[in-house]
């Protein structure tokens, strides 16, 4: 049975090198911990599930791109800066970031 150390002390935080040729290299990309989500979550959503704000995407990739230390490299204020850049770019870190937090389909389009 885990206790509270061994829970502390486990690497649970997944992580990826993604490509980006866009920008010529690549970065690592995190899962959100679950303080990040809550956050993520209030920011961008109402109660419902209704999303909130432009450039969700850019906030989840603030949120997930790490240095290899795992420290963001973005901070919040960043967002518009990175809704500034290639949509392709933006798009794979954010597909990565929402695997890697178990975020489901987030930002799909329904049909009409």
């Amino acid at each position: 049975m885990l206790d509270k150390a061994a829970i502390l002390a486990a690497p649970d935080m997944p992580t990826e090198e993604v490509a980006v040729p866009e920008w010529g290299g690549t970065v690592k990309v995190r899962g959100l911990t679950a303080a990040e989500r809550d956050v993520f979550d209030t920011t961008c959503f109402d109660g419902n599930g209704k999303l909130l704000v432009a450039n969700f995407r850019a906030q989840l990739v603030v949120r997930t791109v790490v240095d290899d230390a795992g420290v963001r490299i973005f901070a919040d204020t960043d967002v518009e800066l990175l809704g500034g850049k290639a949509s392709t770019a933006i798009d794979r870190l954010f597909s990565v970031g929402q695997r890697l937090s178990g975020l489901g389909n987030l930002g799909e389009k329904k049909g009409n």
